[in-house]
């Protein structure tokens, strides 16, 4: 398997695990001090990525159906153990388009297996009171 492709199961392995609430698994996807952002907040280490996916699963609920799907993936090999890589989602619920956006990450080579290094999550747009807007909190969303 080459370095993209590696890369590209990588963020594959994400979606999946994160849809089907598999935490532990996805977090294996993270080094150890890795840092998640997103629009509300950054989180450093595996413990504090793993209170946001609790978080996001827990009073609100994932929805019955979520399905997250990465689109115009760009790698940029940027040393033999490191990699920026850029991607647009989306995601679908039952109801239909839920919300979009792009992310932003550094992954890195450890052993055998690229891990994140840093990941960056970006809400460019969501459907007003779906599942993401309410979560939110943002109810006006465009």
């Amino acid at each position: 398997m080459t370095d993209e492709e590696a890369i590209r199961d990588v963020l594959a392995r994400y979606n999946l695990y994160g849809d089907r609430g598999r935490f532990d698994e996805l977090l294996e996807l993270f080094a150890d001090e890795a840092t998640l952002v997103t629009d509300e907040a950054t989180y450093v280490g595996k413990a504090a990525i793993r209170q946001l996916l609790l978080k996001s699963a827990g009073a609100d609920s994932l929805p019955e159906r979520i399905r997250h799907f990465t689109s115009t993936v760009v790698i940029d090999l940027t040393a033999r153990d490191r990699a920026s890589v850029r991607a647009y989602f989306q995601v679908l619920t039952g109801d239909g388009l839920d919300h979009w956006g792009t992310y932003r990450d550094v992954l890195v080579r450890m052993g055998d297996r690229w891990v994140f290094s840093r990941r960056e999550v970006r809400v460019d747009g969501m459907v007003p009171d779906g599942w993401a807007a309410r979560r939110l909190g943002r109810h006006d969303a465009p």
